[in-house]
C-alpha cells in the first residue's frame, strides 16, 4: 500500500500545472505596455521639463523592476492597471493608440 500511495503522490506533485509560465506571460504583456509608455514619453520630451522626464523614467524603471513580484499577488491586474492608468495621465498613450482618436 505504502508503494502506491507514494507513486500516488509523486504523480499529484508532478502532475500539478505550474503557474510560473503564466506570471511570467503576464509581466511580459504588462513589461511591453510600460515599455509603450517609455516611448511614448520620449516620444513627448520637448514637452515636459527635465525633472518631469526623471522622474517619470525612474518611476517607469522601479515599477518594471517589481513586476515579476506584482505579478504574483492575487490583485496584479488591478494593481498593475492602475498603475498603466496612472503613467497615462502623464504619457497619454491610450490617446495615441485608442483609434477613435485618428481623424
Amino acid at each position: 500500500m505504502a508503494v502506491s500511495r507514494n507513486r500516488v503522490s509523486r504523480y499529484l506533485t508532478d502532475s500539478r500545472p505550474h503557474s510560473e509560465p503564466v506570471l511570467h506571460s503576464l509581466s511580459n504583456f504588462y513589461r511591453e505596455e510600460f515599455i509603450k509608455c517609455q516611448r511614448c514619453l520620449d516620444a513627448q520630451r520637448e514637452f515636459y521639463s527635465e525633472r518631469t522626464i526623471s522622474e517619470v523614467e525612474k518611476a517607469l524603471t522601479k515599477v518594471m523592476a517589481q513586476l515579476d513580484r506584482l505579478c504574483t499577488k492575487a490583485d496584479a491586474d488591478k494593481v498593475v492597471s492602475r498603475l498603466l492608468q496612472q503613467f497615462d495621465t502623464v504619457t497619454r498613450l491610450s490617446a495615441w493608440s485608442d483609434p477613435r482618436q485618428i481623424h
